[in-house]
């Protein structure tokens, strides 16, 4: 039996998403004591992001995709944070920095536009009919000094139209 495959799993921004967990997890193996805070922050916010993006992608409206693509987008960029932090207090070394650094950038960049695909309503391109002039006319009435309009003609039926119908409260002034 093959193993089901949901719509998150055929995202390469998700691979990206699992990989740098993976890769985070094994650097913050090495933390503790003082950096202890800034590595359960970081573990937190580098699951937020594939959590999100597979959250994001089974939303039917794309109002809703948008926003859980924008929350890992956000967990993406606060990992960057904590690490820009853990460099400046000897927690995390150049060189892992730098390749998580660049894996997150690579993230941050495809959930952009993927944000930027789900915020733009689109519609097929199709000729359109400028050139067509379109008749428009204006109905005018005249009105007695009651308010009452004046008789017209009647249709073939009898009727006077509308105004039969309508009150007093409809009728224009």
């Amino acid at each position: 039996m093959t193993e089901p495959v949901f719509d998150h799993d055929r995202l390469d921004v998700d691979r990206l998403a699992i990989e740098s967990v993976a890769l985070s997890f094994k650097l913050a193996k090495e933390l503790n004591g003082c950096h202890r805070d800034a590595r359960d922050q970081w573990l937190r916010a580098a699951q937020s992001i594939p959590l999100n993006i597979a959250e994001g992608n089974g939303k039917r409206s794309l109002g809703d995709r948008s926003r859980f693509l924008d929350i890992a987008r956000g967990s993406t960029l606060e990992c960057v944070a904590i690490q820009d932090i853990l460099v400046a207090t000897n927690g995390l070394d150049d060189k892992s920095h730098a390749d998580l650094k660049r894996l997150l950038y690579r993230i941050v960049s495809m959930l952009t536009r993927l944000i930027a695909r789900s915020d733009t309503v689109a519609e097929p391109p199709g000729e359109y009919n400028a050139g067509v002039e379109y008749e428009h006319r204006d109905a005018e009435y005249k009105y007695d000094e009651d308010g009452k309009p004046e008789p017209g003609d009647a249709t073939e039926d009898g009727s006077r139209g509308c105004w039969s119908a309508c009150t007093s409260s409809t009728r224009p002034r």
